[in-house]
């Protein structure tokens, strides 16, 4: 009998011992414990790069800077003069800059971040090789986009809160900007998987991520937009962020885009998932 590999004897009804290898099951069993806790490994990888990166004054800038600039120039500029639905456009424009800061910084940091381990670095080739499956590498990759996203609109939502208005946090906003991040994350590594250059990942940014941030209801309703538009404008999922952000309760439209978000959610997360289990370079 093989050292390394214990049977164990059940007798058929014919009397024939039947010989099942224990070792083979072990092995199984292991495999399924990687496949649960796998994606922590690839997680915890990421949050201590980010960690790196807070220490760094340049990048606390860098994710406060645009939505800073958007806040000064149409919350401050145009915002006085501009009022929606009887309130003033600063209360309307600061949970649409947490949708479009939450989406820019989860997409584009999962993205680029893959996309240079895959080509350049050669760090997800050895990811790839490790007993880690293709879901665990996904959801890893996916949270930890989330977190950065939400450190950046967490700063957008402290400067709302410290701005002149009547902006609140309410839990439909933190629901709406938890998701949002998810499923943006979901999205960046679909990009980072299918870019066959970093140059890629700024043409996908500019083709799909830099029209959405203006055209999805960031900076003005929705229902103000050509008929002609509204019908490509609802199939963008930023366009279902913000309306779902903006709801002090979840009525029948907010529900809706839930409903939209978590679809495109689980679009996404399939698709990227299967591209990683297919990957070979």
């Amino acid at each position: 009998m093989n050292t390394l590999e214990a049977t164990k004897e059940k007798p058929e009804m014919g009397g024939t011992p039947l010989n099942i290898p224990i070792s083979q099951n072990k092995r199984s069993s292991l495999t399924d414990i990687f496949n649960l806790i796998g994606w922590y490994p690839v997680f915890l990888r990421e949050m201590l790069l980010f960690r790196r990166k807070l220490v760094k004054m340049g990048y606390l800038v860098s994710a406060m800077l645009v939505p800073l600039i958007y806040l000064v120039v149409f919350g401050y500029g145009l915002g006085k003069s501009v009022k929606l639905n009887g309130g003033d456009y600063l209360t309307f424009l600061i949970p649409g800059l947490v949708a479009m800061s939450s989406m820019t910084n989860s997409y584009t940091w999962v993205a680029s971040a893959l996309n240079l381990n895959r080509l350049y670095f050669k760090t997800f080739q050895i990811l790839i090789q490790a007993p880690v499956s293709a879901g665990a590498i996904m959801i890893g990759e996916v949270l930890a986009g989330m977190v950065k996203g939400l450190f950046a609109a967490s700063l957008l939502i402290f400067m709302g809160l410290c701005a002149p208005g009547h902006f609140h946090v309410t839990p439909i906003l933190i629901l709406a900007t938890i998701l949002n991040c998810f499923m943006f994350s979901c999205l960046g590594v679909i990009t980072g998987m299918l870019a066959k250059s970093h140059e890629d990942t700024s043409t996908y940014n500019n083709f799909f991520i830099l029209p959405m941030s203006f055209f999805s209801g960031t900076f003005f309703p929705l229902d103000r937009m050509p008929p002609i538009l509204k019908g490509i404008i609802y199939l963008l999922p930023l366009s279902h962020t913000n309306i779902l952000i903006r709801k002090t309760e979840l009525d029948g439209a907010g529900l809706s885009s839930l409903l939209v978000m978590i679809a495109y959610t689980v679009v996404f997360l399939v698709i990227g998932t299967r591209l990683i289990k297919k990957y070979s370079e």
